[in-house]
């Protein structure tokens, strides 16, 4: 079964309705369909969450983050293992640390899809299938 890998910016352009937010609620329609899975990292729902916090405010995060993502979605945990693993995308490859954690979940298996508008992904094509949503 298909896993779909969300990064930051494919929440962020689903909460603001930007170019994307369609796949991505298509995605999240199919995953509670029980036709795929969907999973982000913690740490990219971290980056989610300060977002919104910085932009609009605790309660403003609090809403937005508790309704969000349907209970079929897994928000993976940050092990030892993982963080090592997106240490070494991180320094061999030349991207930030938190989209490290994003493309090493991609890479666990070749049914995994990282779906993103984060462009930069371009330069890590190579490791991992990737979905690149529709620039703003």
């Amino acid at each position: 079964m298909t896993a779909y890998i969300l990064d930051s910016s494919a929440l962020l352009q689903y909460i603001d309705d930007e170019a994307g937010a369609v796949r991505v609620e298509e995605i999240l329609g199919i995953c509670v369909a029980g036709q795929a899975a969907v999973r982000i990292s913690a740490v990219q729902w971290g980056e989610v969450a300060g977002n919104l916090r910085k932009r609009s405010g605790a309660s403003h995060e609090a809403r937005i983050l508790s309704g969000l993502l349907p209970i079929e979605c897994e928000i993976v945990s940050v092990n030892g293992e993982r963080a090592i693993r997106a240490a070494e995308i991180k320094v061999d490859r030349k991207i930030a640390y938190a989209d490290a954690f994003a493309l090493e979940l991609a890479m666990d298996s070749a049914d995994h899809v990282l779906v993103t508008a984060d462009y930069g992904f371009k330069t890590v094509a190579d490791l991992a299938r990737i979905e690149f949503l529709p620039a703003k």
